[in-house]
């Protein structure tokens, strides 16, 4: 036997009409609560959560007009925004049932009602109330994963003088809607920073959106970014919102944005000027409200000037310009974020380390960091994994090698044949754009297919 859903309330000021109407959908609902009193509903919508609410338009003091109705309508949706309330009377009329719903009413129905027709009226909106309690439930979730990213990005870690200088940037920028373009090497915390900005701007409560540019093929470009129709394309089986309608609100970081085509750029360009956006496979404009920021570790302006990114579209993006230092150079911040990693992965992996000594300290500030805070952060893990000791020594660290690789890239050119050299030059070159290599190939001079088989050749 299929077991009984639903919780129904029905306040009607007849009391056989409430005894008839119990008797029939308690064989169908899991709870039919009836009362006469209006004045009652507060109480009974705070110790229930009911699904469906059959209320009268009339009671005693009003015999026809339905304002009764309308005024317990209003507090219903006061108490419970979500309630779904289906009102009944029998003095309808099309005029009053037009008002009812433009008031928040769910249905209407006439006194007296077919039982097959009124069963049907409360199980389609208890429906409603089940649609909009996924709903609410999705959105709860959603801002509960974007208040726990949030929480991770909360403390940029940092006392150096240029840190102070981004602190200030930021605390400037985020008030407004200006766009805003993060500059920066690898590793360095160009999302940190973006998710900085919307934590402490007016859209903080609505979505943060990160794409990495960097990721997304050219063919599903489009579609990642302003969405799809169901059957535009092959793979297409559902509409889907692109990420700029799921940023309506709130803000769309664009990381990596330097690796778009100029193609791409072009495309792109149009949707920010004009915020709208199209589906792939419609014609139909959807206007889009976002906070936009954007960043790379690409030369932008050197860029421009060698015609490979548009200077319209970093007009458009540049705004406000924020320069990420290097790890290099805010050295001085290395102890805290040294420190604060430290204690982190101790927890993780609930080792007993609690320090770092001097030494391996003394040899941090030695080392060039080419990968930045993420590269000084992963170090830190690799070593607490590892470590037999509550103290950190430099031979817990992967230091020596770093070093080594340093010191070839250093060494004199005349110290290598035309293959060494050219075998160094297109590693160097690799790295300058990690590994991107239409761009390397562009820098060396070569075609994309004469870099592969170079590549292939030296096993690079």
């Amino acid at each position: 036997m299929e077991q009984k859903q639903g919780k129904i309330l029905i306040v009607d000021d007849n009391e056989d009409l409430l005894k008839a109407a119990k008797m029939h959908l308690k064989r169908h609902f899991a709870q039919v609560d009836i009362e006469k009193n209006p004045e009652a509903i507060p109480a009974l919508m705070n110790n229930e959560d009911y699904d469906v609410i059959l209320l009268d338009m009339n009671f005693t003091k009003d015999v026809s007009s339905g304002s009764e109705g309308y005024y317990w309508l209003e507090r219903i949706l006061q108490l419970d925004p979500s309630a779904v309330v289906v009102l009944i009377t029998a003095y309808g009329d099309i005029q009053m049932a037009v008002r009812a719903i433009k008031a928040g009413a769910t249905d209407f129905v006439l006194k007296p009602w077919e039982n097959e027709k009124l069963l049907a009226t409360l199980f389609s909106a208890m429906r409603l109330r089940e649609s909009r309690d996924v709903i609410e439930n999705l959105k709860n979730k959603n801002h509960e994963i974007n208040q726990a990213l949030n929480d991770r990005y909360s403390e940029i870690i940092g006392q150096s003088t240029a840190m102070h200088k981004i602190f200030q940037t930021i605390d400037r920028v985020a008030k407004t809607d200006a766009n805003v373009l993060i500059l920066g090497e690898n590793g360095t915390g160009k999302e940190l920073i973006a998710r900085a900005i919307h934590r402490n701007s007016a859209r903080k409560n609505e979505n943060f959106v990160s794409v990495d540019l960097g990721s997304i093929t050219e063919t599903l470009f489009e579609s990642e970014l302003f969405g799809h129709k169901k059957g535009a394309f092959t793979d297409a089986k559902e509409d889907r919102a692109g990420r700029f309608e799921l940023a309506n609100g709130g803000t769309l970081f664009l990381d990596e944005i330097g690796n778009l085509s100029l193609q791409l750029q072009a495309k792109l360009l149009t949707v920010i000027q004009n915020r709208k956006v199209s589906r792939v496979g419609s014609n139909k404009d959807t206007p889009v409200d976002i906070r936009l920021i954007c960043a790379t570790n690409m030369p932008l302006y050197e860029m421009v000037k060698e015609n490979r990114f548009r200077q319209d579209l970093l007009y458009r993006i540049n705004t406000i310009e924020i320069e990420i230092p290097s790890l290099r150079d805010r050295f001085e911040d290395i102890p805290l974020l040294a420190s604060h990693f430290l204690k982190h992965y101790a927890q993780k992996y609930d080792k007993q380390v609690n320090r770092i000594s001097e030494a391996a300290m003394a040899r941090m500030h030695k080392h060039p960091w080419p990968g930045n805070i993420r590269e000084l952060q992963h170090s830190i893990e690799r070593a607490i994994i590892l470590s037999t000791s509550s103290v950190l020594q430099p031979e817990d660290f992967n230091f020596a090698q770093s070093s080594s690789s340093r010191e070839d890239s250093n060494l004199s050119l005349e110290q290598y044949n035309l293959e060494e050299v050219e075998k160094l030059l297109i590693r160097k070159v690799l790295k300058k754009y990690n590994g991107n290599i239409t761009q390397a190939a562009s820098e060396l001079g070569l075609t994309r297919s004469s870099l592969y088989r170079r590549l292939e050749k030296y096993g690079l």
